[in-house]
C-alpha cells in the first residue's frame, strides 16, 4: 500500500470508528425512567424522550372515545412522546389529541411534536396557529417540516420563508425545537442536512428492509449521529406491508429499529392491544447482537433489494394529498 493510500485508509477507518462511537453512544444513552418506558437523548438538546412515540395518524383513525382512552393509558404506561401533523385526517388527529391532553395536567407530561405542511412563510404561520389551537396548547416541544419528499422541497423551505417563520415562532416561545421529516429518498434528507441550519431532529423510515434499499439507516443516520441530531424512526412495519406481506414478526421489526442509533420510534397505536405490545417491547427491550443483525439481513436480502415493500420510497401513492397538490401532482 502506497503512503497516500495508507493515509486515506487510516483516515477513513478513523472516521468510521468515530461515527460508530457516536452511534453506540445513542443506545448507550438509554436510561430507565420512573415513568416505566426507557428514554434516549434527543441529539444535543438535553431532552430525553421515551424510546417509543405514539403516532398521530393512527390515533386519529379510530373513534374519539377510544383514542382518548388509549392516549391516557399510554401516558400512564410511560409513553411521554406524542407525534402528530397538521394534515392528519384533515386536522382531526390534532383535535382529538388536544382533547386527550387538555385534562389532568397531561399536556405537561408529554413531549409534543407536530408537523408543518406549508411551503411558504404565511402558510407556515397559519399551520402553526391551527396546530396550537387544535392541540389546545400554547407551545410545541418540536415542530417539524413534514414530508420533505421532493427534490426541491429543501430549497422551498429556505427560499420561501418557512424556516424564517419557524425561527420567529421559536423566538416567541411557541416552538422549542425544529426538525424535518420525509420518507422518499435519503439523498433528499442529505440535501436538507446540507442547508445552513442546525436541525434538532430528523424523522425517517427505519426498518429492516431499509438497510438494503435506498437506505436511510446507512446514509442519513450516520450523518445525524456525527452532528448529534436526534433521529426519529418511523415505518418500522413499512406501513404494514413488511409484517403483513413479507411475513416478518412485528415485534422483531420494531426491535430492529430500536437496535439502531435512533432516539425514538414512532409507532402506530390504534388499539389497546397495539399499546400493550409496544409498551412490553419498550420495557423489555434488548438490542439485537451484531450476529443477529447479520443473520436477519441475509434472510431478508431477497425481499429488500427491489423495494417492493417500501413503495413509499419509489411511488407517490403514500405522499400526502396536500403535498402532491403543492407540486401540481393532483
Amino acid at each position: 500500500m502506497s503512503p497516500s493510500n495508507r493515509r486515506e485508509f487510516l483516515s477513513t477507518a478513523a472516521a468510521g470508528a468515530a461515527i460508530a462511537t457516536l452511534a453506540s453512544s445513542v443506545i448507550a444513552g438509554q436510561e430507565d425512567s420512573s415513568h416505566g418506558i426507557p428514554t434516549r437523548p434527543l441529539g444535543k438538546t438535553g431532552e430525553k424522550l421515551s424510546i417509543i412515540c405514539l403516532g398521530g395518524w393512527h390515533i386519529g383513525s379510530i373513534p374519539d372515545d377510544d383514542a382518548i382512552r388509549i392516549m391516557h393509558e399510554a401516558i400512564d404506561e410511560g409513553i411521554r412522546f406524542f407525534d402528530n401533523a397538521w394534515d392528519y385526517h384533515d386536522g382531526h388527529s390534532e383535535e382529538v389529541m388536544g382533547k386527550a391532553l387538555s385534562t389532568g395536567g397531561r399536556r405537561n407530561k408529554v413531549f409534543l411534536m407536530t408537523k408543518n405542511c406549508a411551503r411558504d412563510r404565511e402558510g407556515s404561520t397559519k399551520h402553526l396557529e391551527d396546530s396550537l389551537r387544535r392541540l389546545a396548547t400554547d407551545h410545541l416541544d418540536l415542530w417539524q417540516f413534514h414530508e420533505i419528499n421532493y427534490d426541491n422541497d429543501p430549497d422551498w423551505i429556505f427560499e420561501r420563508g418557512c424556516l424564517a417563520a419557524a425561527l420567529e415562532a421559536q423566538k416567541a416561545g411557541k416552538v422549542r425545537y425544529i426538525g424535518f421529516t420525509g420518507h422518499k429518498h435519503p439523498d433528499i434528507h442529505l440535501k436538507m442536512l446540507g442547508k445552513p441550519y442546525d436541525w434538532q431532529s430528523v424523522q425517517m423510515p427505519i426498518n429492516v428492509l431499509d438497510a438494503q434499499y435506498r437506505s436511510f439507516q446507512n446514509k442519513v443516520v450516520p450523518e445525524c449521529n456525527r452532528r448529534q441530531i436526534g433521529v426519529l424512526g418511523m415505518k418500522a412495519l413499512g406501513g404494514g406491508a413488511i409484517a403483513q406481506k413479507a411475513g416478518l414478526d412485528a415485534v422483531m421489526c420494531r426491535r430492529w429499529a430500536l437496535s439502531l442509533p435512533i432516539t425514538s420510534l414512532v409507532c402506530g397505536i390504534a388499539s389497546r392491544e397495539n399499546l400493550k405490545q409496544d409498551v412490553a417491547l419498550a420495557r423489555n427491550f434488548k438490542p439485537l447482537t451484531d450476529e443477529e443483525k447479520t443473520r436477519i439481513l441475509a434472510d431478508t436480502k431477497a425481499l429488500a433489494g427491489d423495494g417492493r415493500f417500501e413503495l413509499f420510497k419509489s411511488t407517490q401513492q403514500f405522499d400526502g394529498p396536500y403535498h402532491r397538490k403543492q407540486h401540481d401532482l393532483g
